[in-house]
């Protein structure tokens, strides 16, 4: 079975755009940029073995505040940039009850199944509760990106840090790949 580190995309791969202490989505391609450090961590992770698979909400393009091809664009041009294994996305809203819409846990159970991936030692890096939550529900080890955003967290992560490189020794250390 492999080892997987699942990544939620907006604050832990590109910058979350932050509008009153709230995270958004970039909208255009001026708006996507990388974070500082990215591709460092990614390349360590799949040096070390893990898959790395992007499971992110995009509940904007139901919303008809940014088209499918603008975020299918993002997700080509980190596929190129970055040696990542695979993007999962829900394009649809928490209303919609889509057991894909995080926390639930679809995208990851997909994978699982996908790549004969074994959760209990796999990894969630998010910096959102929904990230924490599906990657709790699906059995992996929680990390969560810490930005202060002005929201509630309803789920407690096994570890917390300030970005995916933090997470990346983390992830080493409690790793047995």
């Amino acid at each position: 079975m492999q080892h997987a580190v699942f990544l939620d995309r907006d604050g832990v791969i590109n910058h979350s755009l932050v509008r009153e202490g709230r995270p958004y989505a970039p909208t255009t391609q001026d708006e996507f940029s990388i974070i500082e450090g990215v591709s460092d961590a990614l390349n360590a992770l799949h040096e070390a073995g893990f898959l790395l698979i992007i499971v992110t909400n995009q509940p904007d393009v139901a919303r008809g505040l940014v088209q499918k091809d603008i975020v299918e664009t993002f997700h080509q041009d980190l596929m190129k940039a970055f040696p990542l294994d695979d993007i999962k996305v829900c394009y649809e809203t928490e209303e919609s009850g889509s057991r894909y819409y995080k926390p639930r846990p679809g995208m990851i159970l997909d994978a699982e199944e996908e790549y004969d991936i074994d959760l209990t030692k796999s990894f969630m890096v998010g910096d959102r509760w929904r990230d924490i939550g599906c990657g709790r529900a699906a059995g992996c080890f929680t990390i969560f990106i810490d930005y202060g955003y002005a929201e509630q967290m309803t789920e407690v992560p096994d570890a917390t840090c300030h970005g995916l490189r933090e997470a990346v020794p983390i992830i080493l250390r409690h790793a047995s790949v």
